[in-house]
């Protein structure tokens, strides 16, 4: 998971607080998109930061509605996400979410997404504006050192369920905690995290972050 939604668990950006959307705001369906964008391609705000050009901090306060972008600094975020710009509009004019909406991800499907310490399959991807982003993950990673540059951080929540085998959840906050099958944890990544399986079976979880 090197830096793709936390890089998905592999190093991530510096995590500033994160205060909330002031109501009212005019870009607010835009800055929303725009974080949307990014997390639907497992990208973190430094990954985005190097596709484009724009600063991490700089997107972050796009996203957090801080910050009015320029029409330059907008054709750079579009052109590190991989879009046009009249594509960035048009989902931006459309991101108010439908009551009672569902999408379903049947076993064996799901947006296949593999970096050096995890096998990742993000689940129900379709849906746009998700408030959580629910990840079933094979944890291939059996050293902190070998398998994370540097311990991955964001301003997210992380709740995790163990489904097979055994892992360690490693923090900067506390003592490595050894997990298996149908243990739980709910934790503030904005401390250092990393997860590692424990013996020859790479440990399957489903975990869910806030979005």
């Amino acid at each position: 998971m090197e830096s793709e939604a936390n890089d998905l668990m592999g190093t991530a950006d510096p995590a500033p607080p994160t205060p909330r959307r002031r109501p009212g705001q005019a870009e607010g369906g835009l800055a929303r998109q725009i974080e949307t964008l990014r997390r639907e391609r497992a990208m973190s705000l430094q990954s985005l930061a190097r596709a484009s050009g724009v600063a991490a901090s700089t997107l972050s306060k796009i996203e957090r509605n801080e910050l009015s972008p320029t029409v330059a600094t907008l054709q750079k975020i579009v052109a590190g996400l991989g879009i046009e710009m009249s594509q960035l509009f048009e989902e931006a004019a459309r991101s108010d979410a439908v009551q009672g909406r569902r999408v379903v991800t049947r076993a064996g499907e799901g947006a296949p997404h593999a970096s050096k310490s995890c096998n990742n399959v993000l689940l129900c991807a379709e849906m746009k504006n998700k408030k959580m982003m629910p990840v079933l993950t094979r944890v291939t990673a059996r050293d902190v050192e070998a398998d994370y540059p540097a311990l991955p951080r964001s301003d997210d929540e992380v709740f995790l369920m163990v489904l097979k085998g055994r892992m360690l959840l490693h923090t900067s906050a506390y003592q490595p905690l050894e997990m298996g099958p149908g243990d739980s944890v709910y934790y503030d990544a904005s401390a250092g995290h990393a997860w590692t399986s424990v013996g020859p079976e790479d440990a399957e979880v489903v975990w869910v972050m806030t979005a």
